[in-house]
């Protein structure tokens, strides 16, 4: 492609809302551009990366035995509320009404309508297992889009379902794609780990995410520094052996602490440890409220509480409800004489002669010792695990690192079969539940993670699998005709022999152009100069930055030897 063809509108300085390299760097170099917060248009670059990135996952796909279809973006809401995820998806699904009142929504996923399409024509086990994919716009009302692609309202996702008629068949599927994925994101030359997670808003169990290693990355990764174990930080568990304190128990007492209403606050105030403190928080899950209970110096993991209770929605009380149920303000509440449900971290049964919330204003116990002095219905691991705890697979000890989620596969079980009746006669002519698995890859974000991973003080450094193009050639002054038609015919000539290559047909200085290249970051450049005459041009690697005078008769080979 020529360069004065195409639409690559490169920016000298960086946008001011782009916060992270690969946002700034796919806004400067051309491959996309802002509509409006969240919602981007791919250009002429950015689409053929896409592009690349969708054949690897199509390619990966068909290897695994899952066939592409294509389903609607607009979804009836009765599909939906089949499966109850019309009122508990949350805000994020973008909701609204034909000119008939019939509500919809834009497709967040895709759950509901491929059960609806397999259990309308699929009747017996005899036709699993049966996987399906595909690649489309997917749509949320993020409350914060931000860091670009990374988290926008508008992106492209690869998402693929699979039925069974047993848990082996899940498995062996689930496994297989897998594979698939570490193969895709390998092939994407990406610095990766596979972790444990959480199904969230999805369903189901047996879950696990592929994270993209990454500083700017949201979400936090727990590793042991010894073994290969890896989790998101919300689902690792806490296999840490606390030992109760010999000191004696005293008796509870109240004690004021006037103004002091976090943890902080009342370990200074009273010049105890945080160990020695008990958080509480009131939780509203599903319908019904509940307290929590945790160690002064722990965070409370509202994802364990919610599958410790088996709940659809754990959130925070807010100020007004903690109000109405405890009586007082947020910094005061504690486990002591209330008639809430109590829940505790381990951790809080160690505790001796603790400091909680009396559930009066600016009014603490000391002296609280849980056993004793409050009704715990039950102890669990409810707490985020830390640095240099144990790792729960007994090898090591756990270290963190951040992590862009790119793919996440997950065994949903019945979780949908079941609600919207999806079912398949079994060999014995009875009626059975289809067992689902669903895997979805963010195909936008992708390629945001690779050039997160791939760039330098100048710009982009794409895989030669993943480049716009392979070759960039640069004629340094367009007006002088040996270059001009050099350029051209080297142009025609690699392009023959089956590269990709963008040949910089541009009339601007010389500058502007190797600028412009550096930042679009296609592998090879090919500079075509002063010794145009003599048939020599120059050729520079962008990924090491090393150059080498070649003659246009070696050049075929060079470049092919530096792919």
């Amino acid at each position: 492609m020529k360069q004065s063809m195409t639409f690559i509108p490169t920016l000298r300085e960086t946008p001011a809302d782009a916060e992270i390299k690969s946002h700034q760097l796919l806004l400067r170099a051309g491959f996309m551009k802002q509509n409006t917060s969240g919602i981007y248009s791919f250009l002429p670059l950015g689409k053929r990366v896409l592009a690349k990135v969708e054949q690897i996952i199509r390619e990966e796909m068909e290897n695994a035995g899952v066939v592409e279809m294509f389903m609607p973006a607009l979804q009836q809401a009765e599909l939906w509320q089949e499966s109850g995820r019309w009122y508990t998806y949350g805000s994020e699904l973008m909701r609204m009404k034909d000119r008939h009142g019939r509500e919809f929504a834009l497709g967040a996923t895709h759950e509901e309508v491929i059960t609806s399409l397999l259990r309308d024509d699929v009747k017996s086990y005899k036709k699993l297992p049966l996987s399906l994919y595909q690649i489309q716009t997917k749509y949320r009302d993020e409350a914060r889009p931000r860091f670009g692609l990374l988290r926008g309202r508008e992106f492209i996702m690869k998402d693929a379902y699979s039925f069974h008629a047993s848990k082996e068949s899940l498995d062996e599927t689930y496994d297989r794609i897998f594979q698939a994925y570490s193969n895709i994101f390998e092939r994407c030359g990406l610095n990766y780990r596979a972790v444990i997670a959480d199904s969230g808003a999805m369903g189901g169990k047996d879950t696990h995410e592929f994270m993209v290693l990454s500083e700017v990355g949201e979400d936090t990764i727990a590793y042991s520094d010894t073994s290969s174990y890896a989790a998101n930080i919300e689902m690792a568990p806490v296999v840490t052996q606390y030992e109760m304190s010999s000191e004696e128990q005293l008796s509870i007492e109240k004690i004021a602490t006037p103004g002091q209403k976090t943890i902080e606050e009342v370990r200074q105030y009273l010049s105890v440890d945080s160990t020695r403190v008990i958080k509480s928080l009131l939780f509203k899950v599903d319908d019904e409220f509940v307290l929590v209970l945790a160690r002064g110096d722990h965070e409370i993991n509202d994802i364990k509480v919610k599958n410790v209770l088996g709940a659809s929605v754990v959130e925070m009380a807010d100020p007004n409800e903690v109000k109405e149920i405890m009586k007082c303000s947020i910094g005061s509440i504690g486990p002591v004489n209330t008639n809430v449900k109590v829940i505790a971290d381990h951790a809080v049964k160690y505790i001796v002669n603790g400091i909680a919330g009396a559930n009066e204003e600016d009014v603490h116990y000391k002296n609280v010792n849980i056993d004793r002095d409050a009704k715990v219905e039950r102890y669990e691991d409810l707490r985020f695990i830390l640095e240099g705890d144990p790792s729960p697979d007994g090898k090591g000890v756990i270290k963190f690192a951040k992590g862009i989620e790119v793919g996440h596969v997950f065994k949903l079980g019945t979780r949908y079969s079941e609600a919207m009746n999806a079912t398949v006669l079994d060999e014995n002519g009875k009626a059975k539940h289809m067992i689902m698995g669903c895997y979805g890859i963010g195909v936008s974000r992708t390629l945001a993670a690779v050039a997160e991973q791939y760039n330098d003080e100048s710009g982009l450094l794409w895989p030669e699998n993943l480049a716009p193009y392979q070759v960039h050639i640069v004629p340094v002054n367009m007006k002088n005709d040996e270059q001009k038609k050099l350029g051209e015919d080297l142009y025609n000539q690699l392009k023959d022999q089956g590269l990709e290559v963008l040949l910089d047909d541009r009339i601007e200085r010389a500058g502007v152009k190797f600028n412009d290249s550096d930042l679009i970051g296609i592998p090879v450049r090919v500079t075509v100069g002063k010794q145009a005459s003599e048939g020599i041009v120059e050729c520079k690697d962008r990924r090491t930055g090393e150059s080498k005078d070649v003659s246009i008769e070696e050049l075929s080979s060079y470049i092919n030897q530096l792919l």
